[in-house]
Order: C-alpha cells, then sequence, then structure tokens
C-alpha cells in the first residue's frame, strides 16, 4: 500500500503542478475576459432564470428530461459534498488561511469555465438509443472538435468513469462515515450499509428520480448549513475582520507555523486552494455538464447563465461561510484536518450543538455528491460501451460505498485529487479550443436582448 501511495503521490505532484494550476486559472481567466466578465454582470439574470427554471418552457418538454432548475440541482447536489466542509478545512490545514483567497479566485473565473461548459452541452448534445438527451466534454469534444479530436473525448471518459469513484463515491462515503462514527459512535461499516441501501433505492429511478430528490435535498440543506455558519460567523463577529485580514495576507505572504499549524508556503496555499476549490465546485472538471445536457431546454445560453450560479452558491457563498468560521474561531491552529476541523470551529461558537450540525450536513450533503455523481459516471460509460454498461457500472458504484468508507482518508483523498486532474485536461483543452463557439453564441443572444428592449421604446 505504501508503493503505491507513493506513486499515486508522485503523478499527484505532476498533475497539480504549475502547468495545471495555469491551465485551469488561465482558461478561467481567458473565457472571463473573451466574455467580456458577463458572468458576473449577468449573476443577476442567472437568478431571474433559475426561478423561472421550475418547469420546462412552453415546447420544450421533448427537448430534455429534467427542467433546468433540476438540472441545476443535479449538478449542485454532486458540488455540494465534502469539498464544502471537509475540501475547505484540509485546504486551510495544508495551504494555510491565504488558501481561501485562492479558492475564492477560482470560482470567480469558474464561474465562466461552468458556463461555457453547460453552453457547449446542450448545443453538442445528441439523444441516445433510449431517447435520453446526452451530452458532456465527450461530446462536445466529438461533435464540436471534429472526428480526429474524439480521442481526447474518449480519453474524458475514461477518467470520468474512474474519477466517479474518487470524488463522487469514496471520499464521500468516508467522509460521512468517520464524522458519524466520531460523534454518534456508529461503526465505519454499518454506515456505508446504510449509504449504500438509500443510494440503491434512488439510483433504481434514473435521471429523472435523482432530478426530483436533488431539487428537494439540495435546496434544504445548502439553505439549513448556511443559516447554522451564519450564526456561528455571528459569535464571531469581532473576529471577522481580522480574518479576512489573515486570509488576504496569507495568500501573498505564505503562514509561518502557529499552534498545531505546521506552515505553509505562498506555493501551498495557491495550490491546495486551487485544487480544493476545483474539488468543489467543479468548474473546468467537466462534470456538471453531463448534468445540464439533460435540461429541457432549447437554449444554450439560458442554461448556461442558470449553470455559472453552481459556482457562486458553491464556493462563494458555502465554502466561505465554512472558511471563515475556522479562521475566525481560530480552530485552524489546532491542528486538527477535514471536517473535525470544521466541527471543532462550529463546536466552539455552538457547544454541544455545532458537531452535530456538522456532521449532519455532511452526511446529507455526501449522500447527494454520491447520487449525482451516479449520473455522471454512468453517462461516461455509456459513452466508452453503449447502455448495456450502466447496469453494471451502477452496481459496482454501490458496492464501492461501504468499501470506501472503511478504506484511508489520506489514501482515498489522494486518489481522488489525482483523478480529478485528469478528467479536468481533455475538458479544459476543449473549452480553450471551442471558445470562439460560446463568445459567438453570447454576442448573439444578448445582442437579440438588446433589440427587444430597443423595439419595446
Amino acid at each position: 500500500m505504501e508503493a503505491l501511495t507513493s506513486i499515486i503521490g508522485d503523478i499527484n505532484g505532476i498533475v497539480w503542478g504549475w502547468p495545471m494550476l495555469i491551465l485551469i486559472l488561465g482558461v478561467g481567466f481567458f473565457l472571463s475576459i473573451g466574455l467580456k466578465l458577463m458572468p458576473i454582470r449577468q449573476l443577476g439574470t442567472g437568478f431571474k432564470l433559475l426561478a423561472g427554471g421550475f418547469r420546462a418552457k412552453a415546447g420544450e418538454e421533448t427537448q430534455g428530461e429534467v427542467p433546468p432548475y433540476q438540472a441545476l440541482m443535479t449538478a449542485m447536489s454532486a458540488t455540494v459534498g465534502t469539498g464544502n466542509i471537509a475540501g475547505v478545512a484540509t485546504a486551510v490545514f495544508l495551504g494555510g488561511p491565504g488558501a481561501l483567497f485562492w479558492m475564492w479566485l477560482t470560482a470567480l473565473v469558474g464561474m465562466a469555465t461552468k458556463y461555457a461548459e453547460a453552453v457547449l452541452a446542450v448545443k453538442y448534445r445528441e439523444v441516445d438509443e433510449a431517447g435520453n438527451h446526452v451530452g458532456g466534454p465527450m461530446y462536445y469534444i466529438k461533435n464540436g472538435m471534429g472526428r480526429g479530436w474524439a480521442w481526447l473525448g474518449t480519453a474524458f471518459a475514461i477518467f470520468g468513469a474512474l474519477a466517479g469513484f474518487g470524488i463522487g463515491n469514496t471520499v464521500q462515503s468516508n467522509s460521512v462515515a468517520q464524522v458519524i462514527e466520531t460523534n454518534f459512535a456508529v461503526p465505519t461499516l454499518v454506515t456505508g450499509l446504510i449509504v449504500m441501501v438509500l443510494v440503491g433505492a434512488v439510483l433504481i429511478g434514473g435521471i429523472k428520480r435523482i432530478g426530483v430528490v436533488a431539487g428537494a435535498l439540495v435546496p434544504f440543506m445548502a439553505i439549513a448549513y448556511v443559516i447554522a455558519g451564519l450564526v456561528v460567523l455571528t459569535i464571531n463577529a469581532d473576529q471577522i475582520g481580522p480574518a479576512i485580514g489573515l486570509i488576504l495576507s496569507s495568500a501573498f505572504t505564505g503562514h509561518a507555523a502557529e499552534g498545531g499549524f505546521a506552515g505553509a508556503a505562498v506555493w501551498a496555499a495557491i495550490r491546495f486552494g486551487v485544487a480544493r476549490g476545483v474539488f468543489s465546485n467543479e468548474a473546468g472538471l467537466g462534470s456538471a455538464p453531463i448534468a445540464h445536457a439533460a435540461a429541457q431546454t432549447s437554449d444554450p445560453i439560458r442554461q448556461g447563465l442558470i449553470a455559472m450560479l453552481g459556482t457562486f452558491l458553491d464556493t462563494i457563498v458555502v465554502c466561505t461561510i465554512t472558511g471563515l468560521a475556522i479562521v475566525s474561531s481560530g480552530a485552524w491552529t489546532s491542528g486538527e484536518s477535514g471536517a473535525a476541523l470544521t466541527s471543532a470551529a462550529f463546536a466552539g461558537a455552538l457547544p454541544g450543538v455545532g458537531n452535530y450540525l456538522v456532521a449532519l450536513s455532511l452526511a446529507i450533503f455526501a449522500f447527494t455528491t454520491i447520487i449525482g455523481w451516479s449520473f455522471y459516471g454512468e453517462r461516461c460509460v455509456e459513452y466508452l460501451f453503449g447502455l448495456k454498461a450502466i447496469k453494471p457500472y451502477r452496481v459496482l458504484w454501490i458496492l464501492a460505498i461501504p468499501l470506501g468508507a472503511t478504506l484511508s482518508l489520506d489514501f482515498v483523498w489522494l486518489v481522488a485529487d489525482t483523478l480529478n486532474a485528469m478528467m479536468a485536461i481533455p475538458n479544459l483543452i476543449a473549452l480553450a479550443v471551442l471558445s470562439p463557439v460560446v463568445f459567438q453564441l453570447t454576442r448573439a443572444y444578448f445582442d437579440q436582448d438588446t433589440q427587444a428592449a430597443g423595439d419595446k421604446h
């Protein structure tokens, strides 16, 4: 096991080196500039479209499987997970408070990335043998970049099918099992088996069942966690200003060892801030567009505007609350990491209650992530092997849940982190190559809106 961990660690150091960080931030920055910061400027438009996206527009019911709102909630179910609780804490533990700044930056440029992914997913999607709308990086690589690039789409599908077992399955069940054992003394295997049964019950219904469950659970869990986090921040209100100052200064100077914190250079803040930011909001990974391709819409731009909200809500809202709670409470110097660090921060402000709130939030977050990512993995294996591969993949997916619950957390995170990068590379190349398509469709959409507004006057 040590030899395998060492090999994967070496690969991780390569794929998450400077070239990868430049690629993720660079593509996001390039798309942001090419779109003239449209995702940030049109944030309000995105929320308006989301409010009207609970049902398909008239005549668009046959254009996909789920309403635009449920497509976003399916994508959010996969993104709002352990990354928001354990991932943020791990970033601070390894990179210091400054890692939060780089998470924010990743999210701001990631909104443009997520927008472009969804636009391309809807534009280049296909209808499979079962009549379902399927899409994502493998399809926009094949249909947008041409047959000569099909190998790149195949590479994405292979990495995506494998990565799901890390980021979307074993990491989630592992984190739930650990936090439930710590707070409620339930054995990890028992938790893994319970989650396995619950996930299996949902997956039988396919994307429509996933969309309904995600549409109900995701808003509830996110709002409940945000309220709890705001209560913690209110209690620590006098420390929020110094905490923000510490985050900004540490982002560019690193941070020396303090208490149980081992110290971290600027490079560590950047690396773990960007890596955990991508792990949390998945902008650039190419996972979310697989869900958005199933939306009942005929307009790629409308779905793109809704899709970019996922990055904003996940990182700018939820991750920020977790990060500020950890830094403002002073818990980041305790030597704790992962969900235990977030629990310590909440318990410090809400003794006897905070740690249970974190435990329950993490359990629900992880459950919905496992459901959302199962859909991504299934679409990847369908692209590779056809519809016949879905059921065997689903069985493997369900069986991996209790296995993940009992594995070493460090090893699980390492594998997940490495596979994330392997997924992102083909997708980021495709986004850069197909960016002119995104820019052209966006200009046409907003020019049409401007002209329509002018005609009214």
